[in-house]
C-alpha cells in the first residue's frame, strides 16, 4: 500500500473496532474484557497519534513544507483526546460504567470529527507533498 491515505484511514478503522470492543465490554459491565479491551485500544491509539502521525508523518510533512497549519491543530486535538483517555482510564479503574459512556460518546464524536479532517484534508496533503510515501508507511508498520 503506497498510500498514506489508504493507510491511515485502514488504520482508523482498527482503532474504531477496538474502541467498539472496549465500549461495549464496559456497556456489558464484563470488567475484565473491558480492561483488555480498553488497553488494546488505547495501545493502538497511542501507537497511531503518537508514532505513525507525530513522530512519522507529521515530522516528514513539517520537513518539506515548514510548521504547517493543519499539523499544529492535529497535535492539538490530539492533546484533547488523550486528555479524554486519561478521564477515560480512571472511570473504567472505577467502574464508573456511566462516566465511561459518557466520555466515550465524547471521544467517538471529537475522533470522528479529526479523523475526517485528517484523512479529507491532511493525509492528502502528504500524499500529494511526500515523494517517500511508500517509505514512510514502511516505518509505521515496523
Amino acid at each position: 500500500m503506497s498510500s498514506i491515505v489508504a493507510y491511515m484511514q485502514q488504520n482508523h478503522r482498527q482503532c474504531d473496532e477496538l474502541f467498539a470492543q472496549a465500549e461495549e465490554a464496559v456497556a456489558n459491565s464484563d470488567w475484565d474484557k473491558a480492561s483488555n479491551s480498553w488497553q488494546n485500544f488505547r495501545s493502538e491509539l497511542f501507537d497511531h497519534i503518537d508514532n505513525k502521525e507525530e513522530t512519522i508523518l507529521f515530522t516528514a510533512l513539517e520537513a518539506v513544507n515548514g510548521p504547517t497549519g493543519p499539523t499544529m491543530v492535529m497535535r492539538q486535538e490530539h492533546a484533547q483526546i488523550r486528555a479524554l483517555v486519561t478521564q477515560m482510564d480512571t472511570a473504567l479503574e472505577a467502574k464508573d460504567s456511566q462516566t465511561f459512556l459518557g466520555l466515550a460518546e465524547t471521544l467517538m464524536i471529537t475522533t470522528q470529527q479529526h479523523n475526517m479532517k485528517e484523512e479529507q484534508i491532511l493525509y492528502p496533503m502528504m500524499d500529494n507533498n511526500l515523494s517517500n510515501a511508500a517509505e514512510l508507511i514502511a516505518q509505521m508498520e515496523n
